[in-house]
């Protein structure tokens, strides 16, 4: 009985502790845009990658920005330069309206719960909307990857690896790269 009643002692102690704990978005209700960091605003429209490549960059298909940042260390010839370069704008080109829509739908949605004006149908459109813009923007990014590789010989890939520290075997995309050359 005595164990039952220090074990319920101390559960009790701990959910009051916990209870009182700060949430860890404390802080975020000042943001401008509550659902994206300042950073997160800065990548959108930037156009930076975020991550949004990540099972092409993991899997042994080059991204163009670090593919230009390693140029020399790949040993890229002109043509691969000139290529990247294209490759690389296009993706930007592509992804600042892209981020800059996305940003603007998370502001309206954010604006729509601020002004307490959301309601079941105004929260599904806008978060389709968001849907939507997430999905083509990632497409950007993934297809920049899958036309780099293209540009690569397989000991370049191979090499662009080795030097952003990728360990992990990605033997089944090199070979199949390695026959399209």
């Amino acid at each position: 009985m005595h164990r039952t009643l220090a074990a319920a002692a101390l559960l009790a102690s701990s959910l009051a502790a916990f209870a009182q704990a700060p949430s860890p978005y404390a802080g975020q209700e000042t943001r401008e845009i509550k659902s994206l960091s300042s950073q997160e605003v800065a990548d959108y429209l930037s156009g930076r990658g975020m991550g949004l490549a990540k099972p092409a960059e993991l899997n042994g298909y080059p991204g163009p920005a670090h593919v230009k940042e390693l140029a020399d260390r790949l040993g890229l010839t002109d043509d691969q330069r000139a290529a990247t370069d294209a490759v690389y704008a296009k993706m930007h080109d592509r992804a600042v309206p892209l981020g800059q829509r996305l940003v603007d739908e998370e502001r309206a949605l954010d604006g729509l719960f601020a002004a307490h004006a959301v309601t079941p149908e105004s929260l599904h459109e806008s978060l389709a909307r968001i849907a939507r813009l997430q999905g083509e923007l990632r497409e950007v990014h993934l297809s920049a990857h899958l036309q780099q590789l293209a540009l690569l010989t397989p000991e370049q890939a191979r090499r662009y690896r080795a030097l952003r520290g990728y360990t992990g075997d990605s033997a089944a995309s090199m070979h199949s790269h390695e026959h399209s050359h």
